[in-house]
């Protein structure tokens, strides 16, 4: 139990973002590798989804509320925008597929580009939908029956921590021009530094995930009942 839980809900979604994070490396990596890292993420993503192919059986079962459909719909979202980015890859591949009689399209090569870029925020949405679910296993995991204040405190700080990196580098990495379909004279200097290239875009995507699970929580909790002042009981 143990190790399919590492091996299917920490370790091969790890991997797939680094992955996509090497794939958006592409003028420091050249063609070649940028394309086998590609075609390696979409592999692992065909397995992801196996595996998880019990959820595509449930979305016909059960009721819908406003949450479930919202939820389904970011999913659909992912799905599609996956989809975008596997046909224009194949289509404007120089290696990997350079043998398929496909015409090249300049035109395709910049919705590949742009689908890219989008792929990163929808990725951290679907780990934010599924945050307390996995925070929760990985607690469990670790032995945490029950987190305490300091606990909390120190996670609290961490994620205000990513979060404010997150906005500094959409700043720094131009992500709103990119995501809006624009162009843009600002690229990133590879001869001069790396790590922080594959930094920015990390704390972009943790950025994501963090937004949408406080919007869900904070949706949430506003749909619980509230206690009326006339139902609570009396302090003795």
């Amino acid at each position: 139990m143990v190790k399919s839980f590492l091996s299917q809900r920490v370790l091969l979604p790890s991997f797939m973002l680094a992955l996509l994070l090497l794939s958006l490396a592409y003028w420091w990596l050249d063609n070649l590798p940028h394309e086998v890292f590609g075609t390696g993420l979409f592999v692992l993503l065909c397995w992801h989804v196996y595996v998880n192919r019990t959820w595509f059986k449930n979305l016909t079962r059960g009721k819908y509320d406003a949450r479930r459909a919202v939820r389904v719909f970011l999913h659909a979202g992912l799905l599609v925008n996956m989809g975008v980015l596997l046909v224009t890859s194949v289509v404007i591949s120089k290696s990997v597929f350079a043998w398929l009689p496909i015409p090249d399209s300049v035109y395709l090569r910049e919705i590949h580009w742009f689908a890219a870029y989008w792929v990163i925020i929808v990725t951290g949405i679907h780990v934010g939908l599924h945050w307390e679910r996995l925070r929760t296993s990985l607690l469990n995991l670790l032995g945490v029956k029950q987190t305490s204040p300091v606990l909390r405190a120190v996670l609290l700080a961490m994620g205000a921590a990513f979060a404010l990196q997150g906005l500094a580098s959409i700043q720094t990495l131009g992500v709103w021009t990119k995501l809006t379909f624009n162009y843009s004279l600002d690229f990133w200097d590879f001869t001069a530094s790396v790590t922080p290239f594959f930094g920015h875009w990390l704390a972009v995507y943790t950025l994501s995930a963090i937004l949408t699970h406080m919007l869900m929580a904070i949706w949430r909790r506003s749909d619980e009942p509230h206690p009326r002042s006339g139902d609570q009981r009396p302090i003795r």
